[in-house]
Formats: C-alpha cells, structure tokens, sequence
C-alpha cells in the first residue's frame, strides 16, 4: 500500500514538472501606442498596480510613442486594413471622429465598464467618444477650463480675483490692471484654439451641433469672437499672445517673466506652469472662469485623450478589465493627478486626502484647487466632436483666430461665415 502511494505522489509531482498550473500564473502581452511619454510611463504604473493584485494574471505592455502625426496615420490604416493594430491606444480628441466613422468602429464598446461608474464622473467627458449609446474612449480627464491668475499683479492694482463673477467684471478688473501696472489683464490665441472655444462652450455653443452641422457662424459664437476683438482694440485690456499660442516658448518666456495678469486655459495647463514658468510659483492661483451672467456656468471641459480597445485586441475580457482598473476606478482616477497633474473624471476623488498629499502643483498653486473644481463640476457642456470636428478645429486655428484678432482683415462674422462655408462644402 505504501508503495502503490508512493508511485502516485511521484507520478503527479512529474505531472506538475511537465504541465503549469493555474497557480503559476499566466502573462498577458499587450500592445499599447500612445504619442504621449507621459502617458507611457502612466501605463507602466498602471501595469505594475495590476500585477501587484493579480499574481495569477500578469500583465506585460509593448508600448510604442510615436509622433502624433505618424501614430493616427498608421493607426488608421491598421483599422481600415484589419492588420496590425496595436491591442489598445490613445487617440486625441480632435482626430477621435476619424476612427468612428461606419456602421461599425474597430474599436470595443466600452458600456460594460462605462455604465458602473456615471453617476461618479462628468458624463459629458463621455460623450466625447460615443456613437449610437455605446462608449468608445476612457479620458484622463475632465479638462475643465479654469483662470490662471498672477495674484501679484492683481494686488497691484486692488484686484480680488475672487470678486471676478462675470465676464464684465473681469474686463473692469482688466482696466485696473492696465491703469496700475501697465500690463496686460489677458493674452489671446491667434494660432490656436484654446481661448475661444471653452468661452462658446460655456454658452452652451459650439463649432457643430449634435448631427455634425456646421454652426460656427451663429450668434453666440460671433458674440465672443467680437467680445475678444474689443478686449484687444477697444477695451485694450489684452493682447495677442505672444508667439499666437500659449504653447510656445516666446509665450512661456513672456508670462514667466510676469508678461500678463491672467489666462484661461484647461485644468491641464498646469503642468506647463510648473514646467516652463518657474519663476510664477507661488504667484499663480486657480479660480473658475467669469460667467457670461451671474449664476450662469464657469467653465468647459476642453481637450483630451480617449484610451480605446482595438477589434484586434487579442483578449478584450482582460484588457477591460485592465483599463477599468487603471482609469475608472478610485486609485486610477487618482492616480492621473498624482502622476499626471490632471482633474479626474471621477469627481468623487477630489475630497480623497491623496488628493491633498504635496507634490509639485501643491507647491506651485497652493492646495485648495480640487475645493474650486468641486464647485465647477457641473458646469461642464459636452462638447459635439463629429466627423467635421477635425478640420473645424483647423479652420479656427489657421484662418479664423488670425484674421480677426491679429490681421483685422475680416470681421468676426465674416471670418466665421467663411470657416463654417468651408465647412458644409467638406464631405
């Protein structure tokens, strides 16, 4: 009998050499293609928080940062074509309706992990990548648009930022600012996008409505464009930015050296603060955007990265799940502004003490950011992002922005006119 037991427990101990068990674990390779470094580096955390909770099913990630350009052409094609697509990606907002045009997106639905969580997010970040009730994209972000403001200038002039409700009481304060310092109260996108499309968002416009029409040349929208031109040339309390962008090193030179009382960016430009302003610490303070009437909204979630599943993902079950963890739940959602200095889509995170831990914006901007957000977060309209979205986008940055507030060669309607003409004759 000892025997015939001894030769059993030989015989499955040879067994267990030959097959693995599922105690062993298993390793799960996916492809992962971003343009972003920084979002690689947020992925390879994500990966090692899952592995440290799931030793049974490891994760490995090839991941590929290429240029923006180059990683939406080639994505693009590996989707038409059916081969070559990476597992999952980040896809830029402005060229997310490119990749869901068809019956059929060669991207995975996302509703089954999407639907669990809406009641804790800003659904509006959503709907920026959704078709037909199904969610594609994950954001980072909310991206809500906030007032950067130089609280030594504005003391300067007797300014209290927190007394700015509205968008005329921002250009009174603006008059103040240039009688006292001499300085401008804004700077103004001419090359870009980023000063007017948050302000017609907080009007409840936009460049397209929900069908994908052209609207670029209403009411509300010619209403900001000439509120800017007159804040240049009549009210002269701003002026172009420096470099026509706020992502360019002439501007950042400029505002580091104190160049202007304020500007309105997404939450997202923090980092550029930090990064290319030091001088600016402890200077800067974050407040919402004036409202265009008292008790009307304060801000709008701009920009953005949608992280999608591929069709070809070669196990969507688990890369779900995977993204879920990363983005969606408590710790991820965290974690984009802990590693990333980002307003998370979960805003039930922004009273989480994690969030009050020191870190290098806590040093810069003080720590009563998320207390501000919190109180903003309603505020955010979706945004329509259609298939004309992309070269709508262009149309602003190229023609529209330059010729109204730098050249003066068209008239904020008749600049408008023209892009959205442009527009409806695009198939």
């Amino acid at each position: 009998m000892k025997r015939i037991l001894l030769t059993v427990i030989l015989v499955i101990a040879l067994v267990a050499m030959i097959i693995p068990t599922q105690a062993a674990g298993k390793t799960t390779t996916f492809s992962f293609w971003t343009f972003q470094e920084l979002h690689k580096a947020f992925w390879v955390d994500a990966a090692a928080t899952w592995n440290k909770a799931h030793p049974d099913n490891q994760i490995k990630l090839d991941t590929s940062v290429l240029s923006y350009d180059e990683m939406h052409n080639k994505l693009l094609v590996a989707l038409q074509s059916g081969v070559g697509a990476p597992d999952f990606v980040d896809i830029e907002i402005s060229k997310y309706p490119n990749y869901l045009k068809g019956k059929t997106p060669q991207l995975v639905p996302l509703n089954s992990i999407v639907n669990p969580v809406l009641k804790y997010v800003v659904k509006a970040r959503f709907d920026n990548y959704a078709k037909d009730g199904k969610y594609y994209g994950v954001d980072y972000h909310v991206g809500a648009t906030v007032m950067f403001y130089n609280k030594e200038i504005l003391d300067k002039a007797g300014v209290d930022a927190d007394k700015i409700l509205t968008w005329d009481d921002y250009v009174a304060a603006g008059k103040k600012v240039v009688a006292a310092t001499g300085k401008p109260m804004a700077t103004l996108e001419v090359t870009d996008q980023w000063s007017f499309y948050p302000v017609i968002s907080q009007l409840g416009s936009d460049y397209l409505d929900a069908k994908g029409n052209p609207i670029l040349d209403n009411d509300k929208n010619i209403k900001v464009l000439s509120f800017f031109k007159d804040m240049i040339y009549k009210d002269k309390i701003a002026i172009p930015a420096p470099g026509g962008g706020h992502h360019s090193e002439e501007y950042w030179g400029f505002m580091n050296k104190g160049g202007a009382a304020s500007i309105w960016m997404p939450f997202w430009y923090l980092d550029r603060f930090t990064s290319y302003m030091p001088d600016l610490k402890g200077k800067i303070i974050v407040r919402p955007l004036p409202a265009w009437e008292k008790g009307g909204k304060r801000s709008a979630g701009m920009g953005g990265t949608g992280t999608s599943i591929t069709t070809q993902c070669k196990d969507k079950k688990l890369m779900l799940q995977f993204l879920s963890a990363a983005k969606l739940s408590r710790e991820g959602s965290i974690k984009t502004w802990t590693r990333l200095g980002f307003d998370p889509i979960r805003w039930d995170v922004y009273n989480d003490p994690a969030m009050q831990a020191d870190n290098k914006f806590t040093d810069y901007y003080g720590k009563d950011i998320f207390k501000m957000l919190l109180q903003i977060k309603n505020d955010i309209n979706p945004t329509n992002i259609t298939e004309k979205f992309p070269r709508a986008c262009d149309l602003i940055k190229q023609n529209v922005m330059f010729k109204v507030l730098k050249e003066q060669s068209q008239t904020p309607a008749e600049a408008l006119k023209a892009a959205a003409d442009e527009l409806r004759k695009t198939q």
